[in-house]
């Protein structure tokens, strides 16, 4: 399976969010999925790819050109999709991968969650979009979204086009289903 991970390219953040990636990745190695990311030498994005590489796995980095020039690509991207902005970057992930996994990130992040959850929604794929909820990360974010479920402007319960899981045991869990 190609797992697609959304995540910060940010050193300065929760230091057990890094544990925690570092985990994710090398247990997608054990299993032999490959990491599909955005390509960047730095934060979260860098530490899963480091830790599926570095445990025999496969990693795919969709790398936009500006990221190359300014020397931002990371070294253990085994496959390089370059693109062109990151318009074509979500596309390319969309495409290549089996399912989207959001750890912590920021502005960036939540673009990609949403134009992956939004594609499902109006029947361009069916692969399932997870927010790994590590620390309660996410907790905002689903209240927000239950909240705007509540107001209606959410047809459908969101949940069905996101899932929530709290540890790797049950991202795990949800994947196997």
């Amino acid at each position: 399976m190609k797992l697609c991970i959304f995540c910060s390219a940010n050193q300065a953040i929760d230091p057990d969010f890094f544990h925690l990636t570092e985990e994710l990745g090398q247990w997608a190695a054990k299993k032999d999925h490959d990491i599909v990311f955005g390509g960047v030498n730095q934060g979260l994005m860098e530490c899963v790819a480091k830790a599926a590489h570095e445990a025999g796995g496969r990693t795919i980095g969709v790398v936009p050109q500006i990221i190359e020039r300014n020397g931002r690509l990371s070294q253990y991207v085994d496959v390089e999709i370059p693109c062109d902005n990151l318009n074509d970057r979500k596309q390319l992930m969309q495409d290549q991968s089996d399912v989207f996994i959001a750890l912590p990130g920021g502005i960036g992040t939540l673009d990609e969650i949403f134009t992956i959850a939004a594609s499902a929604t109006i029947g361009y794929h069916q692969k399932p979009v997870i927010l790994y909820n590590m620390k309660g990360f996410w907790d905002s974010l689903i209240q927000m979204l239950d909240d705007l479920h509540a107001k209606g402007v959410i047809r459908n319960q969101w949940r069905t086009y996101i899932k929530v899981v709290s540890s790797l045991g049950e991202l795990e869990e949800l994947l196997e289903n």
